[in-house]
């Protein structure tokens, strides 16, 4: 039993001289400034590294305790090609590893400065957080049911009126146990069809009402305002165009130049998400998770063929399906350059605060009426567009007004927009 104990008590003291000198020699790399370091990381190293993934470089969480030699790290951050020209293993290794691309060379860096990175990267990982919640596409609304209500009101009706057949019923037979005899009368509908008046005043009520829902029913044929369709991948225009201020016309650039504003390629998306491969996550909250964001990035690299681990294409892309928010009628002509390019017109005059929705969706109706009124309402910006400088100046002397409308320019024409 002693000897059991002894031994023990032996590896109880390796195992804390191991954990000392592990310590210790991580230590001799984390003695600078991880909060320094960070900043230095983000903004000279982000690019191509991160803590705990694979990029166009390897992950450098622990990067220290891999290259024990403090020498040597220095001089690769300062300058990792004349390293690998020198023939040194490890950095040929390291370059040939990595598809031969070179590291960016930082020879402005100080000692201290690579202590600091060095310091943040020795940082442990973090316990990453449950998800509050993640919302797909199967979530459901929340509040009461439209026809929940309207089935408990015509409960309620149905009781009231179950309720009044047996008062009328139990006074009946009360009056004819006490003897009372009851006049006799005609049942209510015999009444209503007996007087000719109410029945030609209930008929044209009837024929109102009828002839104004079935207008208002087709009168919103093809309007779609509001509506906002589950995407295939979950883009969030709050997080790139609210939050990080993001030009619409970068993604939608055939907006400037063409009829339509096109659905942006992926490869659009891949210019930033090639390097941005999670999201902050202080950008998720209780409705959508940290999780949830990434796993929609994850969609984009499987939707382009992009391989995280080997940082190349597979050539093996999968088509999105994404589903069309806007979509005017074949008969309605409208030219995206037109207005964007010539006109100035904000995308926010049609499409509403992009920059607020999390999920897009159709902000107005785009109904003839409202184009209409758009034209009589706005003033065309006339000041350093050449583009219509002789008729600017012929049509303010033919209204004598400075400020010329749509509709003065013709914008009411049945031929602008249908021919």
């Amino acid at each position: 039993m002693k000897q059991v104990k002894h031994r023990n008590s032996t590896s109880k003291v390796l195992g804390f001289c191991l954990a000392v000198m592990l310590a210790f020699s991580t230590s001799i790399f984390a003695q600078g400034d991880p909060v320094a370091g960070k900043a230095l990381f983000n903004s000279n190293c982000a690019a191509c590294h991160k803590l705990d993934k694979k990029m166009t470089g390897p992950a450098l969480r622990g990067v220290v305790d891999r290259i024990d030699d403090k020498d040597w790290l220095y001089s690769w951050i300062r300058n990792s090609a004349k390293m690998v020209k020198s023939g040194d293993p490890y950095a040929v290794k390291i370059f040939a590893e990595y598809n031969n691309t070179a590291m960016t060379a930082f020879p402005q860096f100080s000692d201290a400065d690579i202590d600091n990175i060095l310091a943040y990267t020795s940082a442990p990982k973090p316990v990453s957080k449950v998800a509050v919640a993640s919302i797909g596409s199967d979530s459901s609304d929340d509040g009461v049911s439209v026809d929940i209500v309207l089935g408990l009101l015509a409960l309620i009706l149905v009781v009231l009126a179950a309720m009044l057949f047996m008062v009328t019923k139990t006074l009946g037979n009360l009056a004819k146990q006490a003897g009372v005899e009851v006049e006799k009368t005609d049942p209510i509908w015999k009444r209503f069809v007996k007087n000719q008046f109410l029945v030609l005043v209930s008929v044209i009520a009837f024929m109102m009402f009828g002839a104004f829902h079935v207008f208002g029913f087709f009168m919103q044929v093809g309007v779609d305002q509001g509506y906002k369709p589950v995407q295939p991948i979950h883009f969030s225009h709050k997080i790139h165009a609210g939050d990080n201020g993001i030009d619409c016309k970068y993604c939608h650039s055939n907006a400037r130049v063409s009829k339509t504003s096109g659905i942006p390629a992926l490869n659009v998306c891949m210019n930033c998400h090639k390097t941005i491969t999670e999201v902050a996550p202080e950008t998720a909250d209780a409705d959508y998770s940290k999780d949830f964001y990434d796993k929609q990035i994850q969609k984009l690299y499987k939707a382009t063929g992009w391989s995280e681990s080997d940082q190349a294409y597979t050539g093996t892309p999968e088509p999105v399906k994404w589903v069309r928010v806007h979509n005017l009628p074949d008969f309605a002509y409208f030219n995206h350059s037109q207005h964007v390019t010539v006109g100035g017109v904000a995308c926010q005059k049609c499409h509403g605060p992009v920059e607020e929705m999390e999920i897009l969706e159709q902000h107005e109706p785009l109904t003839m009426g409202w184009c209409i009124n758009c034209h009589r309402d706005t003033n065309v910006k006339t000041e350093g567009n050449e583009y219509y400088t002789k008729i600017h100046a012929e049509l303010k002397k033919k209204y004598g007004v400075d400020q010329l409308t749509v509709a003065q320019m013709g914008g009411l024409e049945c031929g602008k927009c249908h021919y």
